[in-house]
């Protein structure tokens, strides 16, 4: 099976056109779903942020399985096949590979190097095993992501000083208005994100008022930071008594505009939410408002000295998983010899005991051990060589070689792939 990822981000469409494709965990479980059940997809992981919708798959073909990921992704959004083939990058085999690894990394990220995406890839791939839609190929994908993920943040420095978009947005905001401290910072939201944003301001020195649709959940954050708790129907009220209000929710129910905040002291607007939460006309009250499109229009692509450390170290990594990834796809043609060699001793001792019967169990078992042992030291040799080997990507198809040569039968070699599939 190969593998295969369809990529909606930041870097090939708007920040208006990824929001009709944002998707909740529900949303994305129903399209792994719908990824599975179609023609030549049988393993699938769907990733959805605030700047990408990305889903990956195991196929068992490339074209067969690009129309079924986009036909899904379409039917789901309601968007257009041709538009979204558009507005895609496609990565096949060892691009689907890096990708995942530079995802992971947060080095495909707005903010390069940020690292709350870690959380959400395995965030992803914790769903699809929920739903039971990822197997032998994409679990051992993306647990190596995860993996390299985690190298990257360690080793290579990347992450800066905890960089991530709420910081990104944040250093706009005292860039244009000044430092947080003192300032009353309103955060609208309770996951991982509202979390963050509420930390930060508070570590600035900030008056944080926590805000969520479930008051439980506010307040337990307003502990964290030291702030105060107001539940969502008394948003209105908060919105009075704040100078920055930072959104994070994606929830379509809510949608702040100028006559929102007409009246109140609030100057400046930070949206870090996919559908966005707040409307660009808050701008018309002398309101900053920071947001996903702001951050994506100024983002950096300088290649600092840490960013090509991580790329450095994302390239070895997909070197030597694929390099793993070809070795174990020769394992199924390696038993198939061994289960052949097998079979030939055991034709031979059968011929033996026809033709000397005279044999006791001791002089019977001694030539059994003997053949055996013959047939083990011919094969390895061969079969050690021939899986590292195979590791190279320059390499010959030895698998097939060795099919070739000893004229093994495909049934047999697929019965083993199977076996190990499913185990």
């Amino acid at each position: 099976m190969s593998i295969l990822a369809v990529s909606v981000s930041h870097r090939s469409t708007s920040v208006a056109r990824l929001a009709a494709l944002a998707m909740d965990r529900a949303t994305a479980a129903k399209l792994a779903q719908t990824l599975v059940g179609s023609e030549h997809i049988d393993e699938a992981v769907v990733l959805s942020t605030c700047n990408r919708t990305e889903l990956w798959a195991s196929v068992s073909r490339f074209h067969g399985g690009l129309d079924d990921a986009v036909l899904a992704l379409s039917d789901l959004a309601g968007e257009p096949v041709d538009e979204l083939r558009a507005m895609a990058r496609v990565f096949f085999d060892e691009g689907a590979v890096a990708h995942a690894f530079s995802v992971a990394s947060g080095l495909d990220s707005v903010v390069v190097g940020e690292s709350q995406i870690l959380g959400q890839v395995r965030a992803a791939l914790a769903l699809s095993q929920e739903q039971g839609t990822v197997g032998t190929v994409l679990n051992a994908l993306f647990q190596q992501a995860i993996r390299v993920g985690k190298r990257v943040h360690t080793e290579t420095g990347v992450s800066g000083a905890g960089r991530s978009m709420v910081t990104a947005a944040y250093d706009l905001l005292v860039e244009a208005q000044g430092e947080l401290d003192d300032r009353r910072v309103l955060v609208v939201g309770a996951g991982a994100m509202a979390g963050l944003a509420a930390r930060t301001a508070a570590a600035a020195g900030a008056r944080v008022t926590c805000v969520n649709r479930t008051f439980e959940r506010a307040q337990r954050l307003a502990d964290v930071v030291g702030g105060r708790a107001e539940p969502l129907e008394r948003l209105s009220a908060a919105l009075t008594e704040a100078d920055v209000v930072v959104t994070c929710t994606g929830a379509r129910s809510l949608h702040l505009d100028a006559a929102d905040l007409a009246g109140t002291p609030v100057t400046a607007a930070v949206d870090l939410a996919l559908p966005a939460d707040i409307s660009a006309d808050v701008t018309s009250l002398g309101i900053l408002l920071v947001n996903l499109d702001l951050l994506v229009a100024t983002r950096s692509e300088t290649a600092t000295p840490e960013v090509e450390a991580a790329r450095a170290l994302v390239r070895s990594e997909v070197h030597d998983f694929l390099g793993a990834r070809r070795a174990a796809a020769v394992a199924p043609t390696v038993v198939a010899l061994r289960s052949m060699a097998s079979q030939v001793v055991a034709a031979e001792m059968k011929r033996l005991d026809a033709r000397v019967p005279g044999l006791d169990d001791h002089e019977r078992d001694e030539v059994g051990r003997t053949m055996r042992r013959i047939a083990d030291k011919l094969l390895h040799q061969p079969t050690v060589r021939v899986k590292e080997l195979s590791a190279d990507p320059d390499a010959l198809d030895y698998a097939a070689a060795l099919r070739e040569l000893f004229a093994l039968d495909p049934q047999t070699v697929a019965a083993v792939m199977s076996a190990e599939t499913n185990a």
